[in-house]
C-alpha cells in the first residue's frame, strides 16, 4: 500500500469514526497498518487508533498502540514524532492510573528539542502532567502544570486546550471544595464549545456538562447536576464513550446519595463500578467505593461501610493517591467515633493529619486545612493556594509556605 493509497484509507476510517461506525473505522485502520510501507503513515494510522481506542475505554490497547508507535517514531528518526509518541505514551499511563510513568514521559516530552510541532504539543503534556499530579495529589505541581497548559493555550489560539485545561481546573477545584471554581471552570469550557465548538467532537460539550454538573451537586444544586449529567450521558451513550459514562453514573449515584436515597443510588454505583473495573480506572474506582461506604453510613450499617473503604485504602495506597487515603481516614474517623471506639478513632485522626502534612493541605495564613469544607480559594504566583479571605486580610509579602520551606535545618 503506497502512499496516497494509505492517505484515503486513514481519511476513510476518520470518516466512518465520525459517523459512529466505530469498529467498521477499527477495522481499516487495522488494515492499513498490517499492509502500509509507508512510516508516516503507519504512525498517522496509530495515532488514530490510539484516540479511538483511548475514548472507548480500551486504555490497555491504547498504551499497546503507543509502544508501537514510539517504535515507528524511532524509526522516522524525528524529533516530532518521537515527542508525538511519547505524549500518547504519558497520556496511555494517565488512563491506567499510572501517575510516575505518565509524569516521566512528559518530562521526556518536554527535554526534547523539537521544531514548531513539538512546542505546540507541550500544552497538551503539561495538561496530561497536571493530571498525573492531580492523581498523586501533589495539588502545588498540578496546578503549576495546569497554568502553563493554559498559557500554552492561549499563546497558541487552541481553544480545545483551553476547554480541556478549563475542565482539570473545575476538577482541580473541587476536589479542594472551592466549589464556586469548581463550577465557573467548566462553565467557560462550555462557552467555549459554544463560541468555537460547531466542528468539534461532542466530546468535549460532554466533558464540560459532566464537571458542571459535579459542581451544581457539591453547591446542593440537585436539578441543575441532574439536567447537565443527563446532557452528559446521553452523548457518551450515542458515542460509546465508556469512560464518560462511568463518571456519569458515579455522578447520578452521587446527587442521588446527597438526596438521601440510597435505593436509588446503589445500583448507579455498581454500574460505575462495573465499567470502571472493566476499563482500568482506579482513581474512579476509589470515588465509587467512597461513595458507597457513605450510603452504607447513611444506613447506619457501619461494617458493610468499613469493608468498601478497605477496598478503596488497597486501591488508594497502590496508586499514592493521597487525597482519597485522607477521606477514607476521615470517614473511618465518623464510623469509630460512633462505635466508640477510641483507640481506632485517634489512629485515623493522626493519620488525617499526616495526609494534610504532606500534601500541604493547609492556609499558610490561618493554619487551618483546605479541602475540608467549601471556601473559596487563591493560588499566589508560586501555585501555593491559601483562603482568599487570609489574602485579602493579612496580605502578604511573599509566600509564607515557600519561605517556611526554604529554611533549611541548620540554618533556622
Amino acid at each position: 500500500m503506497g502512499q496516497d493509497q494509505t492517505k484515503q484509507q486513514i481519511e476513510k476510517g476518520l470518516h466512518l469514526y465520525q459517523s459512529n461506525h466505530t469498529e467498521k473505522a477499527l477495522q481499516v485502520w487495522m488494515r492499513v497498518l498490517e499492509k502500509s510501507a509507508d512510516p508516516a503513515g503507519r504512525f498517522r494510522v496509530l495515532g488514530c487508533l490510539i484516540t479511538a481506542h483511548a475514548e472507548m475505554g480500551r486504555y490497555k490497547d491504547m498504551l499497546k498502540f503507543a509502544v508501537v508507535q514510539i517504535d515507528t517514531a524511532r524509526e522516522l528518526d524525528d524529533p516530532d514524532f518521537l515527542t508525538e509518541s511519547y505524549l500518547n505514551l504519558a497520556r496511555s499511563n494517565e488512563k491506567l492510573c499510572e501517575f510516575q510513568k505518565t509524569i516521566s514521559y512528559c518530562k521526556t516530552c518536554l527535554n526534547m528539542q523539537g521544531t514548531t510541532v513539538s512546542l505546540q504539543l507541550n500544552g497538551q503534556v503539561s495538561l496530561s502532567m497536571g493530571n498525573a499530579f492531580m492523581g498523586l495529589s501533589v495539588f502545588q505541581k498540578a496546578l503549576e502544570c495546569f497554568e502553563k497548559a493554559l498559557r500554552y493555550a492561549h499563546n497558541n489560539d487552541d481553544k480545545m486546550l483551553e476547554c480541556r485545561v478549563c475542565c482539570s481546573l473545575g476538577n482541580f477545584y473541587a476536589q479542594l471544595k472551592d466549589y464556586e471554581k469548581a463550577l465557573f471552570f467548566p462553565c467557560k469550557a462550555a462557552e467555549l464549545v459554544n463560541d468555537y465548538g460547531a466542528g468539534w467532537s461532542l466530546k468535549y460539550r460532554a466533558m464540560s456538562q459532566y464537571h458542571m454538573a459535579v459542581a451544581y451537586r457539591q453547591l446542593g444544586r440537585l436539578a441543575d447536576a441532574m439536567d447537565c449529567c443527563e446532557e452528559s450521558m446521553k452523548i457518551a451513550l450515542q458515542h460509546g464513550d465508556r469512560p464518560l459514562q462511568a463518571l456519569c453514573l458515579l455522578c447520578f449515584a452521587d446527587i442521588h446519595r446527597s438526596r438521601r436515597d440510597v435505593q436509588t443510588a446503589f445500583p448507579r454505583y455498581d454500574s460505575s463500578l462495573s465499567i470502571m473495573t472493566e476499563i482500568g480506572n482506579r482513581l474512579g474506582q476509589i470515588q465509587v467505593l467512597l461513595g458507597v461506604a457513605k450510603c452504607w453510613m447513611i444506613r447506619k450499617e457501619l461494617e458493610k461501610a468499613l469493608e468498601n473503604i478497605e477496598k478503596a485504602q488497597e486501591l488508594a495506597e497502590g496508586l499514592g493517591n493521597k487525597l482519597g487515603l485522607l477521606k477514607l481516614h476521615c470517614l473511618c474517623e465518623r464510623i469509630y467515633r460512633a462505635k466508640g471506639q477510641q483507640r481506632e478513632l485517634r489512629d485515623h485522626v493522626v493519620k488525617f493529619h499526616e495526609c494534610v502534612e504532606e500534601m500541604e493541605l493547609y492556609c499558610g495564613m490561618c493554619g487551618e486545612s483546605i479541602g475540608e469544607r467549601n471556601n473559596q480559594l487563591q493560588a499566589l504566583p508560586c501555585s501555593h493556594v491559601f483562603h482568599l479571605k487570609c489574602l485579602q486580610t493579612n496580605g502578604t509579602r511573599g509566600c509564607p509556605n515557600c519561605r517556611r520551606s526554604s529554611l533549611k535545618p541548620g540554618y533556622v
